[in-house]
């Protein structure tokens, strides 16, 4: 059936369109009056081409970004007029017939061409119109075959898709909530899926071999630069009897395949390194290290413990080396302040020439200190260390990970070049909360503990470690996952040192509870997260160029106007009254 406004779209016209008549439809990007002749920029969603035409007066006013149907012949351009940055710009298209077919009747709110350098706000209320800009579209359609990629990879390791609801039950899953007020059962609440979690075990117990779907998930939880607010998207995927190696088989497949096909940089090879928790914490300062920075953490500790200087006296001291620097004092000065200011007790550097230590903290040290530390660091002409002190613990620990992601960032030491995929593994299975003066999990409350039911019953509840893992790729969490807890026995063990006895274990998750009383697999799965995999790819600083519509870094949406009031009746029916 023949299309009424188009025969070949625009960034298709190519020369072996020459001579032939084409109709084109598209928005008019830009258009040239150069007296004689009058040039149109026509685009649509494969590309632009050239129009052209000498009827000036009758195309010269056309506005930008209407909508138009033409009909022209297709022309070859002299040599000196091609434009090689172009695939169409050998031709060009001599219209004989042109239809504004949707006007623009307004002041357009920024160049669409240009759209990236407007404020964020701007973008996202007129979104339609950014868009149209062909790099923001193109973030689009990448994200659809990079969907459709993994989608026919799952489904050719035998996972079958299978779509879990959206509208559930409320349960304490770590995030808040999005919850919906119910209006058939008075002053009760449905909630959005902060995962298909429950969901995903329970089909296990359903006797499914192996399930994955393309899951919207939603959390009421503060927006960064690589988290959404509100929704976001992950594959998630759940195995029967399986253990964490089965998992990581399929997800370093996931990830390799995908980074390969449509990344641009060399990928980790398979298998990826795997990292304990507290290594990671040590030698890295994060539970998600960027691996393309090639210095680690020293702990200093030892080396210093006969020091007298005040300075390391009861302190945990921890240092890294660059190989150069070539910053001034007053840069050194100013880190100073800041790590302080952050938590540091001190924060230091030497440096090392003509096998001399020299620094801000170079006269601390006795000779047989120097030469342990050059020894450690193998210290050669250039190299600079730097030193920070603090009080022991996760709160220093995360304290020296950001000083050196600070200091490869300044001093350019991030190896972009390469994409560098770790696993942490064997997480705590719980963390003290001094507020509440209670352990918590520190993870998925489902995750098996390492060691099941005897570890449970006879480890130090802060020493337990859990079947649960994350993959991380360039300092960012890609995934988290884990062997699931089936035995409901062993679950309420674990919920117990959590301080919930098993009435609350019944009430607040009473589906997984009863499927686990009736022989449950063990099994275990991962949920690696879409827009974040997408954002890497792309080399984008904010996730949410990854979305069609996002909501903006505030929690709102000026597109749609939301959040926004509803109308009393709405608020009757659903039992619910507005206090002033």
């Amino acid at each position: 059936m023949e299309n009424r406004y188009r025969n070949v779209y625009c960034g298709e016209v190519t020369k072996k369109y020459s001579g032939k008549e084409v109709r084109l439809a598209g928005w008019v990007e830009n258009v040239r009056n150069l007296g004689g002749l009058v040039f149109i920029t026509l685009r649509d969603e494969k590309g632009v081409v050239q129009l052209i035409s000498n009827d000036v007066d009758k195309y010269s006013n056309l506005n930008r970004e209407c909508t138009v149907t033409v009909t022209g012949l297709v022309k070859d351009r002299t040599r000196d007029m091609i434009n090689k940055n172009m695939k169409t710009g050998e031709i060009e298209v001599e219209i004989k017939e042109l239809e504004v077919l949707g006007d623009v009747y307004k002041t357009l709110p920024f160049e669409v061409k240009s759209s990236k350098t407007s404020s964020e706000e701007t973008r996202l209320k007129y979104r339609y119109l950014d868009l149209r800009n062909k790099e923001v579209h193109d973030n689009i359609l990448f994200r659809t075959k990079v969907i459709d990629y993994i989608r026919k990879t799952m489904k050719e390791m035998d996972f079958t898709e299978i779509q879990t609801p959206i509208i559930t039950a409320s349960s304490p899953e770590g995030a808040r909530d999005f919850i919906v007020p119910s209006r058939k059962f008075k002053g009760k609440f449905y909630a959005l899926p902060q995962a298909p979690q429950i969901f995903k075990q329970l089909l296990m117990c359903s006797g499914f071999d192996r399930y994955f779907q393309i899951a919207p998930c939603f959390r009421d939880e503060d927006p960064r630069s690589d988290r959404l607010y509100g929704e976001f998207y992950q594959l998630d995927f759940e195995m029967s009897f399986a253990t964490q190696e089965d998992v990581f088989e399929v997800g370093q497949k996931v990830f390799y395949d995908v980074f390969k096909e449509f990344g641009h940089k060399e990928v980790s090879p398979i298998p990826f390194r795997r990292i304990p928790f507290r290594e990671a914490m040590e030698k890295y300062g994060s539970d998600k290290p960027d691996l393309r920075i090639h210095f680690e953490i020293e702990n200093l500790t030892e080396i210093l413990s006969k020091n007298d200087s005040v300075v390391f006296k009861d302190k945990e001291v921890k240092a890294m080396k660059v190989e150069s620097s070539d910053k001034s004092n007053s840069w050194y000065k100013k880190l100073e302040e800041e790590y302080k200011g952050l938590g540091a007790t001190s924060l230091g550097f030497i440096k090392y020439e003509n096998k001399e230590i020299s620094g801000s903290m170079a006269k601390l040290f006795s000779e047989a200190e120097k030469t342990e530390i050059t020894k450690l660091f193998s210290l050669t002409d250039g190299n600079v260390v730097f030193i920070i002190c603090g009080n022991k613990g996760e709160k220093f620990d995360k304290l020296c990970g950001n000083l050196r992601l600070r200091v490869a960032n300044e001093l350019d030491l991030v190896d972009k070049s390469r994409h560098e995929f770790c696993i942490i593994c064997d997480f705590p299975m719980y963390e003290w909360n001094e507020e509440d003066n209670k352990y918590d999990f520190t993870h998925n409350p489902f995750t098996m503990p390492k060691g099941g039911l005897k570890a449970l019953e006879e480890m130090d509840t802060g020493e337990i470690l859990a079947n649960q893992y994350d993959f991380v790729c360039d300092g960012l969490e890609m995934a988290s996952g884990g062997e699931r807890n089936y035995s409901p026995v062993i679950l309420k063990k674990a919920f117990a040192l959590a301080g919930y006895d098993e009435e609350v274990v019944e009430s607040k998750f009473p589906s997984l509870y009863q499927a686990f009383q009736f022989g449950a697999p063990p099994h275990a799965g991962m949920a690696p997260g879409l827009d974040r995999i997408l954002m890497t790819l792309k080399d984008e600083d904010n996730i949410r160029e990854m979305v069609a519509f996002p909501i903006s870094a505030n929690g709102s949406d000026p597109m749609m106007g939301c959040p926004n009031e509803v109308f009393e009746k709405q608020l009757r029916e659903t039992h619910i009254k507005i206090r002033d």
